[in-house]
């Protein structure tokens, strides 16, 4: 069993949202679209795609650092920590009175990235564990998620 005290910020909402939309087909197709048209604008000189490449690469990244910053501003679940336990039967979440249970049978994966590890609990849903809040109860984390779901779901570098 591991038990921790996470806070979510804006910065961990961000590293999620990011890696969530170009891992995507709409991020993906966006990114290679937008990186296209500045190829063409490079080798034919019509500057109008240069603009439109450079739009397309641009909005992604920023509107997702906006909606970052606004749902940490404006939700009230990340105004204080959250209580993580991980054991046997899922990861449970509370925070005050209220307590949620996700099951690992339910848990659709697990990755990592260079600032969180996040453990899908539906297509669009996550709990994430900021690298840097997890300390010394790092490798912890990991050999949990690791032993309770299917190794074909868990995609977490070191």
């Amino acid at each position: 069993m591991v038990e921790l005290d996470i806070r979510i910020g804006a910065g961990d909402l961000y590293d999620y949202n990011l890696r969530h939309a170009y891992n995507s087909a709409a991020g993906i197709m966006g990114s290679t679209l937008g990186a296209v048209m500045v190829i063409v604008a490079l080798n034919t000189k019509q500057w109008i795609f240069l603009i439109g490449g450079i739009a397309l690469l641009i909005y992604l990244p920023w509107t997702l650092f906006i909606k970052s910053r606004q749902q940490a501003l404006l939700n009230p679940a990340f105004k204080e920590p959250l209580h993580y336990v991980l054991d046997d039967q899922g990861i449970t979440i509370s925070q005050g009175e209220v307590s949620t249970t996700q099951s690992w049978e339910d848990m659709v994966k697990a990755v990592s990235t260079g600032r969180s590890i996040i453990v899908y609990t539906s297509k669009v849903n996550a709990t994430i564990f900021p690298k840097r809040q997890l300390g010394d109860k790092r490798a912890a984390v990991i050999e949990c998620i690791s032993t309770h779901m299917p190794p074909a779901k868990v995609k977490i570098k070191e």
